[in-house]
């Protein structure tokens, strides 16, 4: 029966006091997963191997934490009345948005203290970055968050949704839209498309813009489902930002073309 459903336990195992949360262990997954492929092909374009890993020692922390920032920013008025609450990211609440901003800003850096090329670095990131994205979306499918509008176990079902994820969008007494499946399908279907793209003829920079561009189309219409925006005015934030992210990428992809600032392509040695 509907009310007999539990919810599966977010929390992977104890180790004493300490609780291993599913919400950290997929982004982890994640995380590692991109970056094995990433390494995998920095070696095949030239580069040495331990240039991600020693990028994403400073990235994976930057990206987290300004994540976190971005998301308590837009839910000041809660975290002003729960500062306990603002450290506690094992419960949700960041940003992919916040993440890709402090990833860029320190691929830029790292890039000129390294003296390699930025556009490199990111067109062989972007599909391990869309990979990445893909998996931790899992992590709000454990902690039941980034889910849509209510619908009914009927909608489900005519999803051909494993019984698993049916009863996971199951809450409190309400069936609700898998929005993080959505994102998730949209975002593998994206890495395939990279991956694609990376034997065709396209310049540097253009597969990074190509991923910037397809994340945005999807999260904008995604967003669009979900219950739970970050709110600017009557906004949705992630859809403004998805716009803007939109429009810039497709204006570099063609300035830099026009300008001849990117000459060098991908496949080039």
């Amino acid at each position: 029966m509907e009310y007999a459903i539990k919810p599966l336990n977010p929390i992977a195992l104890h180790l004493g006091p300490l609780q291993i949360h599913w919400y950290g262990l997929i982004i982890g997954c994640g995380v590692l997963l991109g970056l094995f492929i990433a390494i995998r092909e920095s070696e095949r374009r030239g580069l040495a191997k331990d240039i991600f890993i020693d990028m994403i020692l400073f990235a994976v922390p930057i990206a987290i934490l300004s994540a976190r920032i971005y998301y308590v920013i837009f839910e000041w008025d809660y975290y002003a009345q729960h500062p306990g609450e603002i450290i506690k990211i094992w419960h949700g609440g960041i940003a992919i948005h916040g993440a890709l901003i402090g990833s860029v800003i320190t691929a830029i850096v790292y890039a000129r203290v390294k003296e390699v090329s930025f556009w490199k670095l990111v067109d062989i990131a972007a599909p391990s970055l869309l990979l990445g994205q893909a998996i931790g979306r899992w992590g709000n499918f454990m902690n039941q968050e980034a889910h849509g509008r209510a619908v009914s176990r009927g909608f489900l079902e005519d999803l051909h949704l494993p019984d698993f994820i049916i009863n996971q969008m199951y809450i409190k007494g309400t069936y609700y839209h898998p929005t993080f499946l959505y994102e998730s399908l949209w975002d593998i279907a994206g890495v395939i498309l990279l991956l694609f793209l990376r034997r065709s003829s396209l310049r540097q920079g253009e597969i990074f813009l190509s991923y910037v561009m397809w994340y945005s189309v999807g999260r904008f219409f995604v967003e669009g489902l979900r219950t739970d925006s970050l709110m600017l005015s009557s906004l949705r934030m992630a859809q403004v930002i998805s716009v803007v992210l939109l429009v810039v990428a497709a204006a570099l992809f063609i300035y830099r073309r026009t300008k001849g600032y990117s000459k060098q392509r991908y496949l080039d040695s």
